[in-house]
């Protein structure tokens, strides 16, 4: 099949799980900013969302999303990486025409997906999880936290501001470089759009990672302020 078996289709496939994701992580920074104006409200978006059919659906699809990017940016590497043998140790220095983003996003990619498995852990894991469990499996001995509650016991700890921060400077190099190389690789850049598309993706990588940033701070000084 062509998305498989050839470069050009593989880059495809992670051109526009890669674009999907970056539509989810915008969602969820807009959801987060909710909780900015009124706990209450992200509270109601929190239960609407849940462990319904709609919301695991959704999960599925995500998850989909995220492995079928990670396999096809591993398996390109690994064909490029093969594909120039020991000529990628020939030149040690960085032409100023590559930028650096571009050269590691194999690292920037999986210190993200590090990030995104201490997010889960400290979130999903207790407030979905929980919910899938009590209500899909009889298991009422498990706590569900709300959001509010999940939020103030993930940034009452002293150490998770730092590492979230840490984490959104990382996706902001990866954004930046990977939103106009996607669109590049699914063919809709030339010579006029490649600029745009790269001013694009610095000011939607701007402005998420500054949201996302911004959030943590504040719900960091809500939760130490409750504590």
């Amino acid at each position: 099949m062509w998305l498989t078996k050839s470069s050009v289709g593989r880059k495809v496939v992670m051109s526009l799980t890669g674009l999907f994701l970056i539509l989810f992580i915008t969602f969820h920074v807009l959801m987060n900013a909710v909780a900015l104006v009124s706990m209450d409200a992200y509270e109601a978006i929190c239960h609407f969302l849940g462990a319904n059919w709609y919301a695991l659906a959704g999960t599925a699809v995500i998850a989909a999303g995220v492995v079928l990017h990670i396999v096809y940016a591993l398996w390109l590497t690994i064909q490029n990486r093969k594909a120039r043998g020991n000529d990628r140790y020939a030149v040690s220095s960085r032409p100023k025409s590559v930028e650096w983003a571009s050269q590691n996003m194999l690292a920037l990619g999986i210190f993200v997906l590090a990030f995104m498995v201490l997010h889960l852990v400290q979130f999903w894991a207790e407030m979905q999880l929980p919910e899938i469990q009590e209500r899909y499996l009889g298991d009422y001995t498990v706590d569900v936290l709300g959001g509010k509650e999940a939020i103030f016991a993930a940034f009452s700890c002293p150490w998770t501001l730092p590492i979230y921060l840490i984490g959104f400077a990382a996706l902001w190099f990866h954004l930046t470089h990977g939103i106009w190389s996607a669109f590049h690789s699914v063919g809709t850049s030339n010579n006029v759009w490649l600029p745009r598309w790269k001013a694009i993706s610095w000011w939607w990588a701007t402005i998420v990672c500054g949201l996302f940033a911004v959030e943590a701070i504040v719900f960091t000084v809500m939760a130490c302020g409750c504590c």
